[in-house]
């Protein structure tokens, strides 16, 4: 498999992670202990934290991609398996 094809299937990986764990660690107004402003929804997060919400999906797509890689490589699961039909 070529370098392309990895960074490829990893950005692919680090995408479908980025939504994953972005509800993770967010915490809203009040559980934070402070006053929610005016016009701001009680559900609204206080404070978004976008590189640790970076950080998080790339470790997640790194390991998806090695999973997936490893894979390719080793034969773990094959198409022939996954044909339930026949």
């Amino acid at each position: 498999m070529r370098w392309t094809s990895i960074l490829a299937i990893f950005i692919l990986f680090w995408t479908m992670g980025f939504f994953l764990v972005l509800p993770f660690g967010v915490r809203t107004a009040e559980e934070a202990g402070v006053e929610n402003q005016p016009g701001h929804a009680e559900s609204a997060p206080h404070a978004f934290n976008f590189p640790r919400t970076l950080a998080r999906a790339a470790i997640l797509g790194a390991a998806m991609t090695a999973l997936y890689v490893a894979n390719y490589i080793y034969g773990w699961v094959t198409v022939e398996q996954l044909d339930w039909v026949h």
